[in-house]
């Protein structure tokens, strides 16, 4: 019955509630009047024809102050204790006017009205005007509370994407909209698509009276920078934040229920992409047939996904992970404009490359294929140089054979003094990039060879955010190797987005940087991480959190923080604000004896001569920066040339 009735008065229209409320006011108040002087009087009072119509002015001069305040606005079922208070002054001026004219037709000689009646009226109509509405608010709450229990939900953001996404969540079943955030003083107090706007400041009040857990944020034109500060401000409070995505993702045409993802950890970095370059990302790859190396993995991916957005006449991928080569090749189906050519097989198989090279007419390489994660390369020091080092150089030598136009290696920062085994075999890949660039130059070709470094991605498989998560989603402990290490970020898409862009930009030779903004303390990310996901860090100062952060010691290698340059002195600007350019080759008179003295190390299989080897000619003067570094290995001058 109760159940029935709430569902019924959800059901009509907001005029009709409207009303029914005014008609329900009206008889309060009536009540009210004749309650208060029964109360006088001390029993039922029985009114004469004049002072029933001083009863009914009560009614008639409350109504009209009551619409003007607001009071027939606001939603019942979102109005929170901030009601109270405009009943409370509404009431006030109603009873005020009241008492006023009734003492007025005293004086005109109508009936009396004793001096407590006023006073008697003004309490109760304050008890049953405020009464009847927090009973109505939570008649009409019982079922919405039985269905969407700990699932009601605000939206920050009352515009366009804000109002949407409140239709689409109230036809669905998992969340249910109770109101809005936002900004706008504009805004505050006011019905927007049938629910009220509340300012920020109220998040506290509103997810206690509500049983809120989640915040949506809706601010799909917002710069990243206000992203963040919106993400730390509802953190603060300890709500889930979820995050709508962009207008372009928007447009895309899915439901906008589904578009709804965690908050990410790219969204407290506070940082902007800049907007591409049309004419630098499409130089290389518009009407040209480009091969992307390592196309299955992280960065391999997004290229691909990039490049046949921009319309190559083909798009060939090389991968020597069976899986990993049918998933992209199958993702891109659905978007794909131009032929695309899988291709089974590793950069270290020249024969096999240098017949794509030349069957598929390749003008552009891209080059991503190579072993990254540092503890696997450590521990497979001839595997890791055999793919990182070998695989560049028989594919920028092939490249150089067949007439590509472009060739760009994607580097890394630890190649900049590098400590452990897999910088240094991304050091010696840049050489050998570099001795290419040579002597295309030496020969009097226009082909032109680079490389472009950069550091950590967001969500790739190498990070350590795929690693935190699956950590805290098993509870914990999530483990740091020093409390003061630091690292760059960038989203995937932005890398990529300034590869494109900086090979575009090479003469020959160049080994291009990224601006990777401000490094981010690993501390204070795996702290976030925890946060965001709804949990609480277990230490010294909240002994009953949820999750243990365990700093485990810096692993063999592994440095405080990364660098960009080897020299910082060499950074050159170039045309686009995010990308720089430096000219770092050395030992290139004998590369190629140092390279076939690495691969009789290979051959032999001794690891700890191609260990030192690698290292000696990666660190070059060997200056290893030994505060920055762990001491598990030491620092080598180069012996070999």
């Amino acid at each position: 019955m109760r159940r029935r009735l709430s569902m019924n008065l959800i059901e009509m229209t907001r005029r009709r509630k409207q009303m029914l409320m005014l008609a329900v006011d009206t008889v309060l108040l009536l009540f009210a009047a004749w309650a208060a002087y029964s109360l006088r009087f001390g029993v039922p009072y029985d009114p004469s024809l004049s002072q029933v119509l001083i009863m009914l002015m009560a009614p008639v001069l409350a109504v009209p102050v009551f619409v003007k305040m607001g009071l027939y606005r606001s939603v019942i079922r979102f109005m929170g204790e901030h009601a109270l208070w405009s009943v409370v002054k509404a009431v006030s001026l109603a009873a005020l006017l009241w008492a006023v004219s009734a003492f007025m037709t005293q004086m005109t000689g109508g009936a009396g009205v004793p001096r407590s009646v006023p006073l008697l009226y003004w309490l109760l109509a304050l008890v049953l005007i405020g009464g009847v509405r927090f009973v109505a608010r939570w008649m009409l709450w019982l079922p919405v509370r039985e269905q969407f229990q700990g699932r009601q939900v605000l939206i920050y953001g009352a515009g366009g994407a804000g109002r949407q996404l409140a239709a689409s969540l109230s036809q669905g079943r998992d969340y249910f909209p109770a109101g809005f955030l936002d900004d706008n003083a504009a805004l505050q107090g006011t019905d927007v698509a049938g629910l009220r706007v509340y300012p920020p400041v109220q998040l506290p009040d509103l997810m206690a009276n509500f049983d809120i857990h989640d915040v949506i944020v809706t601010l799909p034109s917002a710069s990243q920078a206000r992203r963040k500060e919106v993400v730390s401000f509802l953190d603060q409070h300890g709500a889930k934040v979820r995050i709508l995505p962009t207008i372009s993702d928007i447009a895309s045409g899915k439901h906008l229920v589904n578009l709804l993802r965690e908050v990410d950890i790219g969204d407290l970095l506070g940082r902007d992409a800049v907007a591409a370059d049309r004419n630098l990302l499409g130089r290389n790859v518009i009407g040209k047939s480009v091969l992307v190396t390592g196309a299955g993995g992280s960065i391999g991916s997004e290229l691909c996904r990039q490049i046949i957005a921009l319309k190559p006449a083909k798009l060939v991928l090389l991968e020597q992970s069976e899986p990993a080569l049918y998933q992209i090749d199958r993702a891109l189906w659905d978007m794909k404009e131009s032929p695309v050519i899988p291709c089974l097989g590793s950069v270290t198989d020249s024969r096999l490359v240098a017949h794509v090279l030349r069957e598929q007419g390749i003008q552009t390489v891209y080059h991503a294929a190579a072993h990254k994660h540092v503890p696997l390369v450590e521990a497979n020091v001839l595997e890791g140089a055999r793919n990182n080092v070998f695989g560049t150089r028989v594919l920028a030598q092939e490249s150089l054979a067949a007439g590509v136009e472009t060739f760009v290696l994607i580097s890394t920062d630890k190649a900049v003094r590098p400590t452990n085994v897999m910088g240094a075999t991304k050091r010696w890949a840049e050489l050998a990039v570099h001795e290419a660039a040579l002597q295309a130059t030496e020969n009097g070709r226009s082909q032109r060879f680079c490389a472009v470094r950069f550091g950590n991605v967001l969500g790739s498989s190498g990070s350590v955010i795929p690693l935190f998560r699956d950590q805290i989603a098993q509870g914990g402990p999530v483990t740091v190797t020093h409390a003061e290490v630091t690292r760059y970020f960038m989203s995937i898409h932005e890398a990529v987005e300034l590869v494109i862009q900086a090979g575009s930009m090479a003469e020959g030779g160049e080994v291009f940087l990224l601006d990777m903004g401000e490094p981010v303390k690993i501390m204070d990310l795996a702290r976030n991480m925890i946060e965001l996901a709804g949990r609480t860090v277990r230490d010294d100062d909240n002994p009953s959190g949820d999750i243990d952060i365990i700093v485990t010691g810096l692993r063999p290698g592994e440095k405080l923080y990364e660098e960009l340059l080897i020299e910082a002195s060499n950074g050159q600007a170039t045309q686009h604000p995010r990308i720089m350019k430096a000219s770092e080759a050395s030992h290139l008179d004998c590369i190629s004896d140092l390279l076939r003295q690495l691969e009789g190390h290979l051959a032999q299989r001794d690891i700890q001569s191609a260990r030192t080897l690698l290292m000696d000619v990666a660190t070059g003067a060997g200056d290893a920066h030994a505060s920055n570094v762990s001491d598990a290995l030491p620092a080598y001058q180069c012996r070999s040339c």
